[in-house]
């Protein structure tokens, strides 16, 4: 049986923050504001992985009332998720996903970005497909003041 699961993410942008994308710090004058580490990539993929399970969205899994999740890293929870995975007998087939922010340009992260999330959930990293676009100036993204990440991602379950 095959499962697909999407979720998109976003946060707002500000000075002085660390900005960490695919488990990559950017080099970047701001930064994602969240409890966790604002890994908008990483947070659209778990939340696709958990959709596609159907066990709810990443607030069910990591709430951003409890304190065990401040500055957690999201690659972190991405394993949380990936042993809930395994524990259910999927395994994922691929997954693709885009980041959307105005600057900074992304391509020299992007297989880092990859080799960090396939070791994670312990998959070759040509199952995993990431994107990057700008808002071409438009919206609060054009302006620099927030990014978005989306995530399909398609699991199966294994065959007793």
């Amino acid at each position: 049986m095959y499962r697909i699961g999407q979720s998109t993410d976003i946060h707002r942008l500000a000075l002085n923050l660390p900005l960490i994308l695919g488990g990559c710090h950017i080099d970047y004058d701001k930064g994602c504001v969240a409890h966790s580490d604002g890994d908008v990539l990483v947070h659209a993929i778990i939340e696709a992985i958990i959709g596609a399970m159907g066990l709810g969205d990443i607030g069910t899994h990591f709430c951003d009332q409890d304190d065990i999740n401040k500055n957690r890293s999201s690659l972190e929870m991405l394993s949380v998720i990936n042993e809930i995975l395994l524990k259910k007998a999927y395994h994922i087939v691929n997954i693709d996903s885009i980041i959307i922010i105005e600057k900074p340009r992304l391509q020299k992260y992007i297989k880092d970005m990859k080799g960090n999330i396939a070791k994670v959930l312990l998959i070759p990293d040509d199952l995993i497909n990431i994107k990057a676009t700008c808002a071409e100036t438009l919206g609060f993204i054009g302006q620099e003041k927030g990014v978005v990440a989306q995530a399909v991602v398609m699991v199966k379950k294994n065959e007793s």
